[in-house]
C-alpha cells in the first residue's frame, strides 16, 4: 500500500495535506493519467493547438454560457416588448414584412410571393423599416 496526498491530486477540494493509502494498481492508474495529461499538454504546446476543434457541438458554448439573473430576464423582457411595440408602430406593410422576415423566418422572396409583389420591393421595405426602428429605439 502506498500513500497519496489528495491535496496534490485535488488542489481545489483539499487545502491542506490529506494522505490516503491506496493499492499499487490505483497508484499506477493515477500515475498513468498524470503522464497522459502531461503528454497532452506538451502536444498542445508543440502544435500550438490552443484552440478547440469541438466548438460545433456546443461543448464550449455550455462552458461559457452565462446564466441570466432575474434582472437580466426582466431587462430582456422589457427590451423585447419595446421592440415588438416599435415594430407594430411602423406602417402596416413594413410592420408585416419585418414581422414575417424576422419573427416568422420568411425570406423576402417568400414574402413577395405571398403578397404578389416584386422581391426587391419587400427588401427595400424591410430596409426602410429597420432604419425607422433604429431611429425609434435610440
Amino acid at each position: 500500500m502506498k500513500q497519496v496526498n489528495l491535496r496534490e491530486l485535488y488542489p481545489d477540494a483539499y487545502k491542506t495535506d490529506f494522505f490516503v493509502e491506496v493499492s499499487e494498481e490505483i497508484l499506477e492508474t493515477i500515475l498513468t493519467f498524470q503522464r497522459n495529461e502531461a503528454a497532452y499538454e506538451r502536444q498542445l504546446y508543440r502544435h500550438k493547438a490552443y484552440y478547440s476543434l469541438n466548438c460545433g457541438n456546443g461543448i464550449e458554448n455550455a462552458v461559457v454560457y452565462h446564466v441570466p439573473t432575474p434582472e437580466d430576464i426582466l431587462e430582456d423582457k422589457q427590451n423585447r416588448t419595446l421592440l415588438y411595440d416599435s415594430v407594430m408602430a411602423l406602417p402596416e406593410k413594413q410592420a408585416n414584412r419585418i414581422y414575417a422576415h424576422f419573427y416568422l423566418g420568411m425570406t423576402p422572396v417568400e414574402i413577395a410571393k405571398v403578397e404578389g409583389v416584386d422581391p426587391s420591393c419587400v427588401r427595400l421595405s424591410i430596409r426602410k423599416g429597420l432604419k425607422r426602428l433604429a431611429k425609434k429605439m435610440q
